[in-house]
């Protein structure tokens, strides 16, 4: 423990700066105007593992982005740790909302971050905190104190659906055998109260278009005449949602996971204010499923949300046209047991049949996975909670989680090992939104606490 305080007190500022020159790097993955950056990460993520000393680091070429692969094998009798982690990050849009550019990574401090937060598109989710577990080792072989055997697997599609992920594990699973799988892309409740995520939801993204006319229409000269795509569209996306804001596409609740009311009491235990929570998202109240706390409907309740709408004219000015097409897409976090493939065939065939004549509808799937709960009871979630409990001061509590990792389930069914998900970012640290950052204190907390899951898993495998 005091090693490690060491190691991280004397290359704090290293430590900061190589995870700034990685934010540099825009690892857009959605857009291909920054394929070739995308690239260069991969080569970036690379060098950092060689220099961290795994003996074996190779580029995995996909048919989209590569996969960087990465091992320390000390002795083959030993457990095996696989870290899994994404270098892509999400699109920077709006580009007009951040108070610095997105790829120009700055410090600054705030009120949950008096030491400071890196801000910068992928500070946290996930090269941050990728980037821990490669600091993390490179302390332990630098020390002779790694007490396993590691291996890595960075992606980078995870932004995208991780597309080509899944044919890389199926065809890789001698090379990727492990005892346990490692990863850091959640958060925990706060700096003060650490917490571990024991259950992700499943999703099913998808693309609506409806066409109505053959071009652009006069909106005097064709008004009330004709359907207007975006008034069809914005009335068929309302009706998908009735009056308690529970889901109306038939079947969607079919296979739920309804949870005991002792289970909801148990989560109920984790701090939450909901007044700190409004103020946080200047709201004046919160919004969702009748029946339901806050923190149910945003981890154990499944949800439809419509992630983007556009169609018509948007410009400045006025045009007065009836479009001839309007779109959305549409996202559904799902829970256990929910079929994501299944879900979108739902979703599909109820979208179809509540559009009125006058118009035709296209739904395009984009793509979705599995939910994933894992147990507490395992030797993973133990040696977890020790790490946190040792370097926080207080036991970890369970969460489940809102997000979506969708390779998370596929892991476990082909490589037949548990996912241990020790995040350490913090709800406010804005992922997928205009500002994103990664506390300081988080960042090299992480490093801190990681080499103790190696020592305490090893220590309860014997």
């Amino acid at each position: 423990m005091k090693e490690i305080k060491n190691f991280i007190h004397q290359n704090k500022e290293r430590l900061i700066n190589e995870l700034i020159e990685l934010l540099k790097i825009p690892s857009v993955s959605a857009d291909t105007a920054y394929s070739q950056d995308v690239i260069d990460t991969s080569e970036a993520v690379k060098l950092s593992l060689e220099k961290a000393g795994c003996d074996k680091v190779e580029i995995c070429e996909t048919d989209g982005y590569p996969i960087v692969y990465g091992e320390k094998i000390i002795d083959p009798n030993l457990p095996t740790v696989l870290v899994y982690g994404h270098y892509d990050v999400q699109p920077p849009d709006p580009i007009e909302l951040w108070t610095s550019p997105p790829f120009e990574p700055v410090i600054k401090t705030t009120e949950l971050h008096p030491e400071g937060a890196i801000f910068a598109r992928g500070a946290c989710d996930d090269k941050g905190q990728m980037y821990m577990h490669v600091k993390a080792v490179e302390y332990m072989i630098a020390n002779n104190c790694l007490p396993c055997n590691v291996k890595f697997m960075i992606e980078g599609e995870e932004e995208v659906g991780s597309v080509n992920l899944k044919t890389f594990v199926e065809n890789n699973t001698e090379k990727l055998k492990n005892d346990v799988i490692l990863i850091s892309d959640t958060g925990m409740i706060s700096n003060q109260q650490p917490s571990i995520t024991t259950g992700l939801r499943g999703l099913s993204y998808v693309e609506v278009e409806v066409t109505g006319p053959n071009r652009d229409l006069h909106s005097g000269l064709y008004g009330g005449a004709v359907a207007n795509p975006i008034n069809i569209l914005s009335k068929m996306i309302a009706s998908l949602h009735d009056e308690n804001n529970h889901i109306t596409i038939p079947g969607f609740y079919d296979k739920v996971e309804e949870l005991s009311m002792e289970e909801r009491a148990e989560m109920a235990k984790a701090p939450f204010d909901i007044e700190e929570y409004k103020k946080a998202l200047d709201l004046n109240d919160v919004y969702g499923e009748a029946g339901y706390v806050t923190n149910e409907r945003n981890a154990i309740r499944p949800t439809l949300d419509v992630n983007g709408i556009w169609g018509g004219y948007t410009g400045e000015g006025a045009k007065t046209v009836i479009p001839s097409k309007a779109f959305a897409k549409i996202s559904m976090r799902l829970v256990p047991n929910q079929d994501w493939e299944e879900i979108t065939e739902l979703f599909t065939k109820h979208f179809l049949t509540i559009a009125p004549k006058g118009v035709k509808v296209k739904v395009t799937p984009h793509h979705g996975g599995q939910g994933y709960v894992t147990p507490i009871d395992s030797i993973g979630y133990k040696a977890a909670n020790m790490a946190y409990t040792e370097t926080f001061g207080i036991p970890a509590i369970p969460v489940r989680s809102g997000g979506s990792i969708p390779i998370v389930a596929l892991f476990e069914k082909e490589l037949k090992s548990k996912i241990i998900l020790m995040g350490f970012g913090l709800d406010s640290d804005a992922i997928h939104s205009p500002n994103e950052h990664f506390g300081v204190f988080n960042y090299l907390k992480g490093i801190e606490t990681i080499p103790l899951f190696y020592k305490y898993f090893v220590e309860l495998s014997k």
